[in-house]
């Protein structure tokens, strides 16, 4: 019989668990600080826990690790892991240092369902959604291997933000997923504040409604369109819910929301999504009359060329120009520094090893996507490979 993997748990399942071994809650709370702040996976260095209890869980329960593929260091100081998730499958976690904060990158599934023209993993295809052990055993490697690489004392922390932002869509794994949040936000665990964690979705509506009742953390939404027609080309998931009703989710998200505003990731694509005329209707789009503005900010993205995705990058004097028309509009807006490029750990180059399940080879094969304005949005489109499935 395998052993249970206490990585699954949040402090709630764990108390549950350790219920069903004849134990009391308070010694779920001292093994799970064990586990998440001494990243300890040896039950017999758990000394405050009875021997009895110990004994117990050597023979039941582990602290399952993920393997190690690869581990790469960035010149700037990210670092890469390549973890195996099994059968073939393997998902990729980043670190990126910056002076007053450290932020992982964590990956949700094995692939991408979503197909976004623009991201490395989307056209890898998908094979399966992380278990919560899976997605937390990436924050907890990562954890104890930079206190080690960094020197850190007892209480000292390399991670101080996590986002969700790695291989996958996060809301389509939804039952996974917000246990591995509870545990990050969990006093007990990480003690990361909600306002540092930060969910990306491509725009799952239903979910983004969920989150915001069951555990509202930082939003952020890969918008990168203005218009429908255009998002449907860079964001397949955009058929199923258009930008009126992912707008209308932003706005309700907002009311639980530990920051006041929504971050929109929109990655510059030249000749794509880079004009004066887009700018404007994204301005247009998030400042609606009265109940349909969305407090927001803009994080503009340089696009991470890769063969497969016939996509360029826009000119840096674009996207200085870009950001400053939505900067006089009075929109936050930042440029994202490109981190890692040289190990392939920037953002949208994530692709792992995926043994694809959605054949996203022959659904992704299609003509170079061109700009169209707003007032004519079809002529110039390609459209998918026929027989293919659609992601949703």
């Amino acid at each position: 019989m395998s052993k249970v993997n206490l990585l699954d748990f949040d402090l709630d399942g764990l108390a549950a668990y350790c219920e069903s071994l004849g134990e009391k809650r308070f010694r779920a709370v001292q093994l799970f600080r064990w586990i998440h702040q001494r990243g300890a996976a040896d039950f017999s260095a758990m000394t405050d826990l009875a021997k009895s209890l110990r004994s117990k869980l050597e023979g039941v329960a582990e602290v399952r690790d993920l393997p190690v593929v690869s581990e790469h260091v960035s010149a700037d100081g990210t670092v890469k892991w390549l973890f195996d998730v099994g059968a073939g499958n393997a998902v990729e976690t980043v670190f990126i240092p910056e002076d007053d904060r450290g932020t992982l990158c964590v990956s949700s599934q094995a692939g991408c369902a979503v197909g976004c023209r623009f991201c490395s993993t989307g056209h890898q295809g998908f094979s399966r959604n992380l278990a919560t052990g899976e997605i937390l055993a990436q924050l907890w490697h990562a954890e104890r291997s930079l206190r080690v690489r960094l020197g850190l004392g007892t209480g000292e922390r390399a991670i101080t933000n996590v986002v969700m932002m790695g291989m996958g869509e996060p809301l389509q794994n939804y039952a996974a997923l917000v246990p591995a949040l509870r545990v990050m936000l969990d006093d007990h665990g990480y003690g990361l504040s909600r306002r540092r964690v930060t969910v990306s979705t491509s725009g799952v509506v239903p979910m983004i409604d969920r989150l915001r009742e069951d555990c509202p953390v930082a939003l952020a939404v890969s918008l990168h369109a203005p218009w429908d027609a255009l998002r449907d080309e860079l964001v397949p998931l955009n058929r199923k819910y258009p930008l009126a009703e992912l707008m209308a989710a932003c706005q309700r998200y907002l009311s639980a929301a530990p920051r006041d505003f929504v971050t929109f990731e929109y990655c510059m694509l030249d000749g794509v999504n880079d004009s004066d005329e887009h700018a404007q209707a994204l301005l247009a789009l998030v400042n609606g009359r009265g109940a349909q503005r969305v407090p927001c900010k803009f994080n503009l993205i340089p696009f991470n060329p890769f063969p497969a995705s016939g996509l360029t990058r826009s000119p840096r004097e674009r996207v200085t120009a870009f950001a400053k028309r939505l900067q006089d509009a009075g929109v936050v807006t930042t440029i994202r520094k490109t981190r890692g490029d040289d190990i392939d750990a920037a953002c949208g180059q994530l692709a792992g090893e995926v043994q694809d399940r959605t054949r996203a080879h022959e659904r992704m094969k299609r003509q170079p996507v061109t700009w169209i304005s707003a007032a004519n949005p079809s002529p110039s489109f390609p459209s998918a490979a026929p027989g293919g499935p659609e992601p949703h």
